[in-house]
């Protein structure tokens, strides 16, 4: 079964607020099995409304309508589809009701546009409105099935779950199959290379679908299939998964939708570990992102961000001699990466220490490219490691990506040790 979301709103058009609400209806209808193949906006405006309303008859079964029916002369959803299909508006009483009470309990004076929101079309069903003022509509014509959904988020979602997606399930529902997925988390590995190997797997798949997507510094796939029940479903995506794992060894770190540092502050949290780092050109961003965990003050020692060379001297004893001079290797550098990780360690007495130095721009630094980063690795009683990166991208793409690469160096030094025990839901048993 296929769906069409039609948003109403001409400040959506405009790019004044985010169209979250389709959003929502997509995750809600894929569980349901009903599969969104289109998505529309379209403004304020009769007539782009019943065009939108015309097309959307011609290729989906359910069409789902959000905003466009409050009490101004904009408000127009109602109107064009009752048009489009041949039938009246008539006040329904019970949300007359509504309305009214909300002005008497207010001791406001009803406007008598406000009755607009009361209005329902002909023959269909009313959605009462439990925490706004807007009836909904839901009904079915000819093999369609329609739903008309307030705008404002927090009316619409309660009136899809409690209203609206028991009515699809009795009416428009049977015999559909609904959706299950995973969601396969990546690191250390871009979109494009991701997808280079498991090119075979995408390209035969079937059942279950494979899809990537990423953000920055990390790739995720979805694997979905349609089953009469979780078990089942579990099977078929269980086995796929394993396949991607046995491809992606070190690059799939869990099959639940965790951020990594997430997994990594779970880790070491559990096996009593702790951590501190020493930033430069990612100035706290590393940081921030472990300290926004919950649970990470019991592995999280500090850190100390360290941008001038004063700093690095004053504070982490790096020698002058490996910043400054004609032969020093400068700030930016593999040595420096190294002593800062070494010495935030042990001035934080924790079992690791992280490190960031490099150039993040827009312009050079010490004659030195935008995107060059050296990041350092130390460990009490190992041999402190320092990696090389080379990014593209701006400033801020520049410092992201560069956390989420030494990130994913610090998951795979506790993998590798087996020093920590998985999250529930980690890939890696």
């Amino acid at each position: 079964m296929k769906a069409e979301i039609i948003a109403v709103g001409t400040e959506l058009l405009l790019g004044q607020i985010v169209n979250s609400n389709a959003q929502f209806l997509s995750v809600e209808l894929a569980a349901l099995g009903i599969d969104v193949y289109f998505q529309t906006v379209v403004g304020d405006n009769k007539n782009r409304l019943l065009e939108a309303i015309r097309i959307a008859q011609s290729r989906a079964d359910v069409i789902l309508f959000t905003g466009g029916i409050g009490p101004t002369e904009d408000d127009l959803t109602k109107d064009a589809l009752a048009a489009a299909l041949g039938r009246t508006l008539h006040i329904d009483q019970l949300a007359m009701d509504h309305v009214q009470r909300f002005f008497d309990d207010r001791k406001i004076v009803m406007t008598e546009n406000n009755r607009k929101q009361a209005l329902v079309i002909e023959g269909t069903t009313p959605l009462s409105n439990d925490t706004g003022l807007a009836v909904g509509i839901a009904f079915a014509e000819e093999d369609k099935y329609y739903i008309v959904l307030p705008g404002p988020p927090r009316e619409m979602k309660p009136m899809f779950t409690d209203k609206a997606k028991p009515w699809l399930q009795q009416h428009a529902l049977t015999g559909e199959m609904p959706l299950y997925s995973k969601m396969l988390k990546f690191a250390g590995i871009g979109e494009s290379l991701l997808e280079d190997k498991l090119i075979e797997l995408i390209r035969s798949q079937s059942d279950p679908t494979i899809a990537p997507y990423a953000k920055e510094g990390e790739v995720t796939v979805r694997i979905s299939t349609k089953a009469p029940s979780e078990r089942e479903a579990m099977v078929k995506l269980d086995a796929l998964e394993k396949t991607i794992a046995d491809i992606l060894p070190e690059n799939l770190y869990a099959n639940i939708d965790v951020p990594l540092e997430q997994l990594i502050v779970d880790w070491m949290a559990d096996a009593g570990l702790t951590l501190s780092a020493a930033e430069s050109c990612t100035g706290g961003l590393l940081m921030e992102s472990i300290t926004n965990i919950p649970g990470s003050a019991s592995m999280f020692a500090g850190g100390i961000v360290c941008y001038s060379n004063d700093i690095k001297k004053k504070l982490l004893n790096v020698p002058s001699a490996m910043l400054e001079g004609p032969d020093a290797p400068g700030a930016v550098s593999r040595e420096v990466a190294e002593v800062l990780a070494e010495q935030v360690r042990m001035i934080g007495d924790t079992d690791f220490g992280l490190s960031v130095t490099g150039v993040a721009g827009p312009g050079y630094s010490e004659r030195k490219p935008v995107g060059l980063v050296f990041v350092g690795l130390a460990e009490r009683g190992c041999k402190t490691e320092v990696y090389e990166l080379n990014l593209k991208g701006t400033r801020e793409n520049i410092r992201l990506r560069t956390v989420k690469a030494l990130l994913y160096r610090l998951w795979r030094r506790l993998e590798e040790r087996k020093v920590a025990t998985p999250l529930e839901g980690s890939a890696l048993q």
